[in-house]
């Protein structure tokens, strides 16, 4: 797995880090993760990560309610901790708009506090879902676009 921790709100993006989680357009599992401000109080992520690079982008569409710059954390993650990872999100992300998003080849994991949708890579059916739910927490529509 791949990944990369983002900034602030909610939403993601292999063209520039958005306002939350993992994205990834590589084969193995991974994306961009929610950044440490997505994440509830006394909680944390234990999955088995590699760290891969630490960096500081300005935030180019965030609301008043979300900071200016994202720290974004690039990693490594074995393709069959994915549901362990939705798991530990789940319970770690801050209600809200927050989210992180990933994936393999074959499997898609949108997670939000409390609620993960995982389907099939180009089921249109479950990746509506998942954007039904984004839409209705507030995720804005421009970061709806995760991998089919």
């Amino acid at each position: 797995m791949t990944g990369r921790e983002a900034g602030a709100g909610a939403g993601g993006g292999s063209r520039a880090p958005a306002n939350t989680g993992f994205r990834s357009r590589r084969g193995d599992v991974g994306g961009t993760s929610p950044p440490s401000q997505s994440l509830a109080l006394n909680t944390g992520i234990d999955a088995p990560l590699t760290l891969r690079r630490i960096h500081r982008v300005p935030a180019w569409n965030a609301t008043g309610d979300q900071p200016a710059q994202w720290t974004l954390i690039d990693f490594t993650c074995p393709d069959d901790s994915g549901d362990e990872l939705a798991q530990q999100l789940a319970a770690a992300l801050a209600p809200g708009r927050w989210y992180a998003d990933y994936a393999t080849g074959t499997t898609t994991w949108v997670v939000f506090a409390g609620r993960i949708f995982t389907y099939p890579r180009g089921d249109d059916t479950g990746r509506n879902e998942a954007i039904a739910y984004a839409r209705n927490v507030g995720v804005p529509e421009a970061q709806l676009d995760w991998p089919r």
